[in-house]
């Protein structure tokens, strides 16, 4: 309690001096985190807009179907299926798909197209496909005979709203899968691939049309918390068992997966470029300090103070400064994670065109993550403390009658 009580005292002796080696600290945590917040808050992003909008967090499927993605690895839904998926506490929805690809062919033109089997009303939770429509109309019913196509497809096929958009494919166990469809409206998607060659039919018409009566190649699921998609999946494996497949977004988008982690890897580069900055800033003031006292530490040598109970001291008063720095660094880093949450920083121009064609929003939102002040402000206190051995091996070095004389 003694040498709390001295190292607390010797800490404000020079207020000065405290309180700059304090700022170093505090601009550290206060750099780190806001930089964190702002990658994690761009993965986030890259997770919600290709994740939480078209494949969902989970998939239910066939345990055949993941390896061959063909109608015949479909699956046939039953209401105890779907009662346990509703059920669940931590799934917000459930939404049934229908993804094989046709031949889509206008007046005088064809191409190879995507084409989703959609229910109308769960589906605009996950896609929004009533939000991409630029022309016409979205469905009616679920049995209703239209078709929605996107912009792309539709400019390369040449075709209209009202027009007569034909299908030809391969149905559910080879059955011969053909029809013609009255084109009600165009969507326009953020990604150019999806922009060029998807279609959506109504669930119910999917299935006459790909004679898939009662099944769907996936049941998409979302969560209310993205995070505990592990947790759910391997709840949903011990209650499905063997005879379904529950594949997280991870498996199902590894793609993605890779993307972020290699960003991950670049954005690190550039923190540890940041650690070392800040790590001289914070070496320069202890530095200063280190200096400053230099007369003190050889008076309280030259006196009989043993060198240990020194160290001791130095160890607490650096503790005191980089826990207090830390902590301020952490509650300066919160409004301004928060600000930036709220109020995302924008692009404009040709930066926000170049981000919508990746299917992007044009701004970047910071996360709050708690998390990331933790992580943070502990590096920077490990980094602190590291650096404030310095004074403990000068002293150690120390000549008493040398040190007073200058």
């Amino acid at each position: 309690m003694l040498y709390l009580k001295l190292a607390w005292r010797n800490i404000w002796r020079n207020k000065r001096r405290t309180l700059i080696t304090m700022a170093s600290v505090v601009m550290a945590v206060l750099l780190s985190s806001v930089m964190s917040s702002m990658q994690q808050g761009q993965y986030d992003q890259m997770i919600d807009n290709t994740v939480g909008s078209f494949s969902g967090h989970l998939q239910v499927q066939d345990p055949g179907y993941f390896e061959e993605s063909t109608l015949d690895n479909s699956l046939r839904v039953d209401d105890e299926l779907l009662k346990l998926l509703q059920d669940h506490p931590k799934i917000q929805s459930t939404i049934p798909r229908i993804d094989s690809y046709a031949l889509a062919a206008g007046a005088d033109r064809s191409k190879a197209a995507m084409v989703i089997g959609i229910d109308l009303e769960s589906e605009k939770q996950l896609s929004e496909p009533d939000q991409k429509i630029i022309n016409g109309e979205y469905f009616n019913s679920n049995s209703e005979n239209g078709v929605l196509i996107a912009e792309g497809l539709g400019e390369f096929l040449n075709v209209e709203v009202g027009d007569t958009l034909v299908l030809l494919g391969q149905g559910f166990r080879g059955m011969s899968a053909a029809a013609a469809h009255p084109i009600s409206g165009i969507m326009k998607f953020g990604l150019p691939e999806m922009n060029n060659n998807m279609v959506y039919l109504p669930i119910d018409t999917a299935r006459d049309f790909y004679a898939a009566y009662d099944r769907v190649t996936s049941l998409v699921v979302l969560l209310n918390d993205p995070e505990e998609v592990n947790e759910v999946v391997d709840d949903l494996r011990a209650e499905l068992g063997e005879e379904y497949a529950v594949l997280g977004w991870q498996t199902l988008m590894p793609e993605l997966v890779q993307a972020i982690e290699a960003d991950r890897g670049s954005a690190m580069i550039l923190l540890l470029i940041l650690y070392m900055i800040v790590g001289f800033g914070i070496f320069g003031s202890i530095l200063m300090m280190t200096a400053e006292r230099k007369f003190e530490f050889g008076v309280m040598i030259a006196i009989g103070t043993a060198r240990l109970r020194m160290s001791i001291m130095l160890i607490l008063e650096m503790i005191f400064i980089t826990f207090m720095g830390t902590v301020f660094g952490m509650m300066l880093s919160l409004p301004v994670m928060y600000y930036f949450n709220f109020n995302p920083l924008e692009f404009s121009g040709e930066a926000a065109l170049a981000i919508e064609e990746y299917g992007m929003e044009p701004f970047v939102q910071f996360s709050t993550d708690p998390s990331i002040l933790i992580q943070q402000g502990g590096i920077i206190l490990i980094i602190t403390l590291i650096i404030s051995l310095y004074p403990l091996l000068h002293m150690r070095k120390l000549k008493p009658v040398e040190a007073m004389r200058h």
